[in-house]
């Protein structure tokens, strides 16, 4: 298995393609698997991107996806004219491409790709998110591939319905969602870094309904949300009101899933999260800033090198709001990633939302980076 990755600036989409083509010549000439990931400079031209890569390789599955910024060659090139290529060479490993047109959900999975739960597949997801329900969309893939990872990103990059971009073996949809399932001689290692900060104590909730949590542990959610604000630092509030964050334990768990505190009502005394509660549940208010954000990353891609051999390939979807303007500087995931794994090949786009696994089960989040590490499993 090899993997290699290249992202070219060339504003021109006929130079650029030629850039691509050209890397591909010299270093993977017969490539099973292309993932292509292009800023919205190139909107004009997104009929040709998808369809010359094809043509000049026709025996690869062509997937991908416009995204606001994108990430290849080891740099995440932001609000700039890019276009980046992961390309990989599998032996022993089928590749199911798949398209879902505007709202569809398939009710039977396994029949439209020919796979069952004991291939144990693999899924990277490329929804567009004005013309599909990528909740809906996880919810009815993890039932019928329980346990099987499925990692991806939210296409961005236009600003309206049909503006985004998705490519699918020489075709360009604008609507629905692109995906490939990958089975056989390969494992995705995913590792979701949300970015946060524990404020406090975890919590329970002893009244609470939907998305509406009135009481933390029998006292006012909203003076405890409040008191939490106090105990900051001055130069942590603006953060904290900017993006309140607040943690749900994973049952059985020490794991956090990260939703944000979508709105309060003073006189109902009651605070909104962008996650449905149950009474019993313990929940944590968590602070997401660059520094917090840095520390969770490299946590977990030390855990990662500790417990796994040396990725091949590398994917990263990262959220629109990190980047240069969270971090104040760039390439911030993407060096953490060589400092930690290596000079993988990894390629991949910032997002309207990331999809990754957390305690088992597949969530859409938001202000995180998912990335999805690649290696055989050494059958060959």
């Amino acid at each position: 298995m090899k993997w290699t990755s290249t992202i070219t600036t060339e504003a021109e989409a006929g130079r650029a393609l030629i850039e691509l083509l050209q890397h591909l010549a010299d270093e993977l000439p017969a490539p099973d698997l292309l993932l292509v990931f292009v800023s919205p400079h190139y909107e004009v031209r997104y009929d040709t991107i998808g369809s010359t890569l094809k043509e000049h390789h026709p025996n690869a599955t062509v997937i991908g996806c416009s995204g606001g910024s994108v990430i290849g060659g080891g740099f995440e090139v932001e609000n700039e004219p890019a276009i980046a290529l992961l390309a990989a060479q599998l032996p022993d490993v089928g590749c199911v491409p798949f398209r879902l047109r505007q709202g569809e959900v398939p009710s039977d999975w396994r029949g439209l790709l020919g796979l069952e739960p004991e291939h144990e597949p693999a899924f990277i997801l490329l929804p567009d998110p004005l013309s599909t329900d990528p909740l809906q969309l996880i919810a009815s893939l993890d039932d019928a591939y329980p346990g099987a990872v499925k990692v991806g990103g939210l296409a961005s990059g236009g600003t309206g319905p049909e503006e985004n971009a998705l490519f699918l073996d020489g075709e360009l949809h604008h609507d629905g969602c692109v995906g490939v399932a990958l089975y056989g001689d390969l494992v995705i290692e995913p590792l979701v870094a949300q970015g946060c900060r524990p404020l406090g104590q975890p919590m329970k909730v002893t009244r609470g309904r939907h998305d509406l949590v009135f009481e933390l542990d029998g006292r006012s959610a909203l003076e405890i949300l409040d008191e939490v604000f106090t105990a900051l630092k001055p130069d942590e509030r603006p953060l904290f009101a900017a993006s309140p964050m607040v943690g749900m334990a994973m049952a059985d768990s020490t794991d956090f899933l990260i939703r944000h505190v979508v709105g309060v009502d003073r006189k109902a005394g009651v605070v909104a999260i962008g996650a449905s509660v149950t009474e019993g549940a313990m929940i944590q208010f968590h602070l997401r800033d660059p520094a917090a954000s840095s520390s969770d990353l490299r946590g977990l891609l030390a855990q990662h090198v500790m417990r796994s051999p040396t990725p091949v390939g590398a994917l990263m979807f990262s959220c629109m709001g990190r980047g240069v303007k969270f971090y104040g500087k760039p390439d911030h995931d993407s060096a953490l990633v060589r400092e930690h794994v290596g000079d993988v090949p990894m390629g991949g786009f910032f997002g309207n939302g990331e999809l990754g696994p957390v305690h088992g089960r597949t969530w859409l989040h938001g202000y995180t980076t998912s990335i999805a590490f690649v290696r055989p499993r050494g059958w060959s």
